[in-house]
């Protein structure tokens, strides 16, 4: 990183542009461009760190135009974008595209200059070697970062992947970034999830049909392997994907030859696969669930997310993006968060990881009464159990002991099921929240549960 990061203020009121430029001049080389022609020509002949370009501009082209040019020009330049207006949709577009962030007019300044800041220190973190643009995925985690490591690698190539984790740990976001710092950027990403399709169904909506195929085939219609050519399709939830659509999927795979339901003439087709699933597949090719030949077909590179209770030290980078994502989209001005709810936050289990996270950020801004998140904002189903933390601890030891006599007969394995049981109930299932109380790692409970049918 430079010492002096040049920074590209694009704003076709060149009023407003020139106090942006004002205001960053202390955080590097700011520079304004009041027209989209001017931005473009700016871009193309010199290499910036950050561009902050207005959204709606008085042309046939837009901020995310500029966003695409300066990407393409230099993957690693970060661009925020600023808009009068926003919608949850033209957010979602933008980081898709990559943008960094979003801010709303009238412009906070000190957020902005924050948020400069934050762009220039996530640069500054990363490897020197990396040009791989995951939007909105800032992490500390040392887990998350060897993952961010093989994502670089594998991205550039056409190797398929497996991508492993709980449900709302990222699967599907992670797929994108990969397609998206790929070759096959340019071209279609199409996600379908495997589970709850019938079969005919899922080889519909895959490989196409023809006319006449079936009741109701009024026409010929593309499938996703035929939409998504010399792209990206992802298969969520692939262990749940029935066995003899497996087999008709390796096929497939290994031939690149479609055939759409009704038709005996193949359609050649080119498409990266990446796969998905909250499964342990190796478990379910043991247990003759899943077929290993595809297994071994799907898992060019195997990749594992980790729940977010594993990665807590990402939450206050994680409250911040979400929480910026959502103010814009709801037009709020709330920047802040006590301490006292920050501390909640981080010391609950999230076991719906960072989907459930996110909803919980959304819902705090939209109860929120004023421009700073506490406690009260907080979902009552996560504050509860908050509280708990010191109440079940008390109810652990306060509930009934069985007397010695009682005892007499059972082996250890049944007591301490019995107590792994009455934690897990005082705690409301929060499995975090009962192995922290019976002082046991995590995975231990979670091998214990299992060991006990719990």
């Amino acid at each position: 990183m430079k010492s002096n990061p040049a920074i590209l203020v694009v704003d076709d009121e060149k009023d407003h542009a020139d106090v942006l430029v004002e205001a960053l001049h202390r955080q590097g080389s700011a520079v304004g461009a009041y027209s989209v022609e001017d931005a473009l020509r700016q871009i193309d002949r010199r290499r910036f760190d950050i561009v902050i370009a207005d959204l709606n501009l008085r042309s046939d082209k837009t901020g995310l135009d500029i966003l695409d040019a300066a990407r393409e020009k230099h993957r690693d330049t970060v661009v925020i974008l600023i808009t009068a207006y926003a919608t949850i949709e033209t957010c979602k577009q933008a980081l898709r595209r990559g943008a960094y962030d979003y801010l709303v007019k009238p412009i906070d300044v000190d957020q902005l200059r924050l948020m400069v800041t934050r762009a220039l220190a996530s640069r500054k973190g990363s490897e020197p070697e990396s040009d791989f643009v995951f939007p909105g995925v800032r992490s500390r985690s040392p887990a998350m970062k060897r993952i961010f490591h093989v994502l670089r690698r594998v991205a550039p190539t056409t190797l398929s992947v497996l991508i492993e984790g709980e449900s709302g740990t990222g699967k599907e976001l992670t797929a994108r970034a990969i397609h998206d710092n790929s070759p096959r950027h340019d071209k279609p990403f199409r996600p379908i999830n495997c589970a709850g399709l019938t079969e005919s169904l899922l080889e519909s909506e895959l490989f196409g049909h023809v006319k006449g195929a079936f009741t109701g085939a009024a026409t010929d219609r593309k499938g996703l392997f035929e939409v998504a050519d010399k792209g990206t399709l992802f298969l969520d939830e692939i262990g749940d994907m029935p066995l003899s659509m497996q087999a008709k999927l390796l096929r497939v795979l290994e031939d690149g030859l479609v055939f759409p339901v009704g038709s005996t003439k193949p359609i050649v087709v080119d498409v990266r696969v990446i796969s998905a699933t909250n499964h342990d597949l190796a478990k379910l090719v043991e247990e003759k669930k899943f077929r290993q030949d595809l297994y071994f077909r799907i898992r060019g590179v195997s990749i594992t997310l980790p729940p977010l209770r594993h990665r807590l030290e990402d939450i206050p980078e994680l409250f911040g993006y979400f929480l910026n994502q959502t103010t814009t989209a709801l037009g709020r001005d709330i920047h802040r968060i006590t301490e006292a709810a920050m501390n909640i936050l981080i010391n609950f289990g999230w076991p719906g990881n960072i989907r459930q996270f996110r909803y919980t950020v959304q819902t705090m801004v939209v109860m929120c009464d004023s421009d700073t998140l506490d406690v009260q904002d907080i979902p009552p189903e996560i504050t509860r159990i908050k509280q708990l933390s010191g109440q079940v601890q008390a109810d652990v030891v306060a509930a009934p002991v069985a007397s010695t006599d009682a005892l007499f007969g059972k082996t250890l394995e049944e007591v301490e099921r019995e107590h792994i049981a009455n934690t897990l109930r005082l705690t409301h299932n929060n499995r975090a929240e009962a192995a922290k109380i019976l002082q046991i790692g995590e995975r231990t409970l979670y091998r214990k549960i299992k060991e006990y049918n719990l």
